[in-house]
């Protein structure tokens, strides 16, 4: 807005504050709806956020005044200014407040109506997903209870009869599983601005546990199928080559009686034909080895499912009558070609033969030996396996041909005359004959001899490696079962990790129970330590084997090991922040109190959680609040009040408001206490429970009175006027007898029900209380006026005095009860009467009284009202009363009535009763009747009080200031300079800044030991002015006060009204203007002031009659 303008204009600088006051107020607030987000599908955050959404529209609608008087301001400017600047900039500024006042209520509305739909939805999706975890917990059942059992045609059709029932179970359970889904992606389509972390984590682990639960379910089918399959074609099989080796046995038996008749190898051509039907039976036998081979597997894993079984044992049977038939037709086979090989040129195919087989047993190894390294996983040494049983299965067909080929070398050396070697082997000279078959002999014998090791080495070498396969899959098996466990077992927990809000956005409430939460959580993954060990211990026995991990395996190893780090240290995190929060925040921080104060002020707290305030532009601490300092800085304003118990009582009444203790209740007081179980009175309290005792009792308050109370200033302030009253030294520590003595003083409640209640905490569980007891009441309670200074006008620091007249009230008695301490507490003892006193300042604040004052001629006169008994129609106001100010003619000694509330007819009758009795009184007779508004409770025979301990104290501080002792009162810490110093002189200047400290400290207490001296001097004054009385006087003045049980009380306030006669001392020493009278009976009615009347008047014969007993107090 233009200066010109707020120049022309003044009052448009008052509306563009509220203005721009509200606007920002309006900006922050929509900000605020803008930034908060919720946790989708989490029902106690949703809710909590719903309860936010109703506050803050409940506060937008408390505000609404503020808007409509900003409105109503503005027109009133636009009627009374005539520029048109003005008036077009008023118009447009209420316009725009109009339009953003919409549109954050519209977002309010909105945000709210999509917190309701999105609970809805989220309730709707819990409940689906509960039955989509249900149905995935009856699916991995049904699945755990499947066991392996014996291969018969019932079983396997029994198992799949409940495989196929559970796939139809799956494809009804779908539906629930499509419903938690479309749900769910509902929210995420609705709600993605918000947080839906939640939501999406669970659908994708319902979604991968019912495709693995789908894909083992067809997995089982496909399995079971097959095994049925197999077991109804098994039986035909094993007949159909039963039946195969039974006409090859009888072809092989016709061919081996063929090739022993005599005289064959003559006949080449038979030999031929011969040969040529081997050849055949050999195709055929070659033919049906994969049958066979199929058949005894096949037969092996039934006979095992059927093991202990009849079954088994015919099983078993056929099985090794099948092995049997096969091996003697295949030695039958091998026993036909040795004789059909036997002619002229088997030297020369023995010896091809041995070389084959040796270049076959060869490639045999090589072939073995690239089949290593043993594979990196599960699925390649399992390959590795299957390719192996197939080599091991082609020895096992080439061991007959083998050991056949080496039998008929030997026999052919055996049986074979030297003479037919000679042809066998032609050297390029001429040897002898002999040496010639010995040469050949050497050499088909050698060759055996190698056929048959390296046939030995490769079996040893083909076991040694199916020994290294069978482990490795052993291991890997174990290592992948293991993972996978372990991967389930981290998904479950990172789902839960995943779920995790900031912690910045959870409520101070609910920091613990999402501690525990995350502890639980700790304690669940602790095993997972010995897995993931047992894990990596796996992993480094197969390193051990010489198996090197395939890089599936070892990034799957490295992940787990990765996720489990990052998995333990999101954990400990979480606990540290919720730790961290849980402390600078929770309920037993004191975090929230840092918004008392405002800058340049900092609140800082001591190694003993006590609080104290850094002022950073002066570079200074403190220990009280700026605003406790403040308000003590105007308590200065009242030192004019010239009568002590009201000085006190007014600044106590100041400081109850500062504090909003006015608007406790005593009931409410009393919950709050019994809530934090604060019953053992003797026990201390720390700085910690205070404020939570503190804050229960301002939260209350601020349900109740929502734009008075400041929960972290009261509570700040409150704690430091406690620590200020009973910890001087800040120790961090008071009573509780303490703590509830200073908030039920100060509390709204009647005087009495205050008086029962403080009784009732010193008093035995009998109801009666001991001098001991006593005494700590009372000690308690006169901390309050002596942390104002005010302690020598009620009596000292030295309680024995009070108990001493509170059990002479009571006939010395060792004990007294409620009803006596009552009746004493009903005389004002002087120790206590400033409490009284705060009751009828509180009464008379909105009291209004039509009369003028004498002095200042105030009308009405507002508080309290004091009327002359010895002048009509004289009165005069507090302010003037207080000051000690008088009319002409009106002495200070002349006796007054002081009123809390407007005077009835009746109290008007009874007052100008007592003006005419007291016009025919002399001075004289007031000098000599004086009369106390308290009851006296110390003589100046009595010991010492805490006024001549403290002379003792500052003594002994000053003895320990000159050997540089330590300081008994301690100050808040300081801030340290930040410029670089040597270590000499920053000790020196440490050691300064101590003799400062010690010097000011004790320059303040010799101050307060002066203060006090003056008081007990004026005290001493006082109490020989007692002494000087007639003893029936002094007697008269301490024993016929009034009750106050009889005193009128007007209001409907919780706070008493008393009805007081008080009257002005003749000292003017500020000690004894505290005096006090005690209530009057204000029932007294017409006839009883006429009675009076003609009492106080001489009678017709010329004598004086005395009048009715009636005490006139004086001040």
């Amino acid at each position: 807005m233009p200066s010109s303008l707020l120049l022309e204009v003044p009052a448009l600088a008052d509306f563009n504050r509220a203005w721009i006051d509200l606007t920002d107020w309006l900006s922050l607030l929509d900000r605020v709806i803008k930034s908060q987000r919720v946790m989708v599908g989490d029902l106690e955050d949703i809710n909590e956020m719903i309860i936010k959404q109703k506050a803050t529209l409940q506060d937008l609608e408390q505000r609404r005044p503020q808007l409509e008087e900003l409105i109503t301001a503005a027109q009133n400017l636009k009627n009374k200014t005539s520029n048109q600047d003005a008036r077009t900039i008023i118009t447009d500024r209420i316009e725009i407040i109009q339009n953003q006042w919409d549109e954050v209520q519209e977002h309010l509305q909105n945000r709210r109506q999509q917190l309701n739909e999105m609970l809805k939805d989220s309730t709707q999706w819990l409940e689906a997903k509960e039955e989509a975890e249900q149905v995935l917990g009856q699916a991995r059942a049904k699945l755990e209870s499947w066991k392996e059992g014996p291969y018969t045609m019932d079983a396997v059709q029994e198992k799949i009869t409940e495989t196929k029932q559970l796939a139809k179970d799956l494809r009804q359970w779908q539906i629930n599983v499509d419903v938690a889904n479309d749900l769910a992606q509902k929210l995420l389509r609705d709600y993605s601005t918000d947080d839906t972390r939640k939501v999406n984590m669970i659908t994708e682990n319902i979604n991968a546990s019912w495709g693995s639960i789908h894909k083992r379910v067809n997995e089982r089918e496909a399995a079971l199928e097959e095994t049925h399959r197999l077991l109804q074609q098994f039986p035909l099989d094993l007949e159909k080559f039963l039946a195969w080796l039974t006409e090859a046995e009888t072809t092989a038996n016709v061919l081996q009686d063929a090739t022993h008749k005599e005289r064959l190898l003559e006949d080449s051509k038979g030999v031929r034909e011969l040969m040529k039907q081997w050849k055949d039976l050999q195709g055929e036998i070659e033919a049906h080895t994969d049958i066979y081979h199929n058949l005894d597997e096949n037969g092996q894993k039934i006979l095992r499912s059927l093991e202990g079984s009849d079954d088994a044992v015919l099983l078993q049977r056929r099985l090794d009558n099948m092995n049997f038939k096969w091996s003697e037709l295949r030695k039958k086979s091998l026993n036909i070609r040795s004789h059909l090989e036997a002619s002229s040129d088997q030297w020369k195919r023995l010896h091809l033969s041995l070389q084959e087989l040796l270049v076959w047993l060869q490639l045999k190894d090589d072939e073995l030996s690239r089949q290593a390294p043993i594979g990196g996983d599960f699925p390649a040494v399992q390959k590795q396996n299957d390719v192996h049983r197939a080599f091991r299965r082609e020895l096992k067909t080439k061991e007959p041909v083998i050991m056949s080929t080496l039998e008929t070398v030997r026999i052919f050396l055996t049986e074979q005359p030297l003479e037919g070697l000679e042809k066998l082997y032609q050297e390029p000279r001429e040897l002898p004959s002999e040496e010639r078959a010995q040469n050949v002999t050497r050499l088909l014998r050698k060759q055996a001899e190698e056929v048959n090791t390296e046939w030995e080495k490769l079996n040893l070498h083909s076991a040694d490696w199916q020994r290294k396969i069978d482990e490795a899959l052993e291991r890997l098996q174990e290592l992948q079962e293991a993972t996978d466990e372990l991967d389930l077992k981290l998904r479950q927990a990172e789902v839960i990790k995943g779920s995790w809000q900031p912690v910045g956005d959870l409520l101070i409430d609910s920091l613990q129970d999402h501690l525990e939460k995350v502890k639980a959580l700790r304690g669940e993954i602790a095993p997972l330590k010995e897995k993931v060990g047992h894990v990596n211990d796996l992993a480094r026995q197969l390193t051990t084997l010489g198996i090197q991990l395939s890089p599936y395996n070892l990034t799957t190893l490295e992940d787990l090991n990765t996720r489990w780090k990052l998995l333990q240290v999101a954990v400990e995190d979480r606990v540290r922040q919720l730790h961290e929060a849980h402390r600078d925040f929770g309920p037993a921080s004191q975090h929230f109190l840092s918004t008392s104060v405002q800058g340049p002020w900092e609140r800082a707290i001591s190694p003993n959680k006590v609080p104290y305030y850094i002022n950073h532009e002066t570079q200074t601490t403190c220990w009280d609040h700026p605003k406790m300092t403040e308000l003590y800085q105007s308590l200065a304003d009242l030192n004019n009040v010239r009568f002590s118990a009201y000085r006190t009582a007014m600044k106590l009444r100041r400081l109850q408001k500062a504090l909003c203790l006015d608007l406790l209740s005593l009931s409410a007081a009393c919950d709050a206490l019994d809530q934090h179980n604060l019953k053992q009175n003797d026990q201390p309290m720390d700085i910690l429970q205070i404020i939570n005792c503190l804050t229960t009792i301002y939260d209350r308050l601020e349900q109740e009175h929502n734009n008075l109370v400041n929960v972290p200033l009261c509570v700040d302030m409150c704690l430091n006027w406690l620590l200020n009253v009973y910890d001087t030294g800040r120790t961090g520590r008071i009573r509780v007898l303490s703590f509830k003595t200073g908030i039920i003083s100060l509390c709204k409640a009647h005087l009495e029900d205050k008086y029962r209640y403080l009784f009732k905490q010193v008093a035995s569980s009998t109801g009666f209380c001991d001098q001991r007891r006593l005494g700590l009441l009372l000690h308690d309670s006169i901390q309050i006026p002596r942390q104002l200074g005010e302690v020598a006008s009620f009596g000292g620091s030295n309680i024995e005095p009070s108990v001493r007249s509170c059990f002479q009230f009571a006939n010395n008695k060792p004990e007294i009860e409620a009803a006596l301490f009552l009746d004493w507490m009903r005389l004002e003892p002087q120790s206590m009467v400033w409490l009284p006193v705060l009751h009828r300042v509180a009464a008379a604040e909105t009291a209004k009284h039509q009369a003028k004052c004498n002095i200042c001629k105030e009308c009405p006169i507002i508080g309290f009202r004091y009327r002359s008994l010895k002048h009509f129609n004289y009165d005069i106001c507090q302010s003037c009363f207080f000051s000690g100010r008088v009319a002409k003619g009106h002495k200070m000694h002349y006796p007054m009535v002081e009123y809390c509330t407007p005077t009835t007819s009746g109290e008007d009758v009874r007052d100008f009763a007592k003006v005419l009795k007291n016009k025919f009184r002399t001075k004289r007779y007031f000098a000599k009747h004086p009369r106390m508004g308290y009851l006296p409770v110390q003589t100046v025979l009595e010991g010492d009080n805490m006024e001549t301990n403290l002379q003792a104290e500052y003594d002994r501080l000053k003895q320990q200031h000159e050997h540089k002792g330590l300081s008994p009162l301690p100050s808040p810490p300081e801030m340290m300079p930040t410029s670089p110093q040597s270590p000499r002189d920053a000790e020196l200047i440490a050691e300064a800044k101590l003799l400062r400290q010690h010097k000011g400290r004790l320059e303040a207490r010799m101050q307060i030991l002066e203060d006090h001296n003056k008081q007990l001097e004026s005290q001493l004054h006082r109490l020989r002015q007692l002494l000087e009385q007639p003893q029936a006087e002094a007697k008269v003045n301490g024993t016929t006060v009034s009750s106050p049980s009889t005193s009128l009380q007007r209001s409907d306030s919780s706070q008493p009204m008393l009805l007081r006669v008080v009257g002005s001392q003749t000292s003017e020493s500020m000690g004894e203007e505290d005096l006090l009278s005690p209530p009057q009976d204000t029932s007294t009615g017409l006839e009883e002031v006429m009675e009076q009347l003609n009492n106080s008047f001489p009678s017709s014969r010329g004598r004086n009659t005395p009048g009715k007993p009636m005490r006139e107090d004086t001040m």
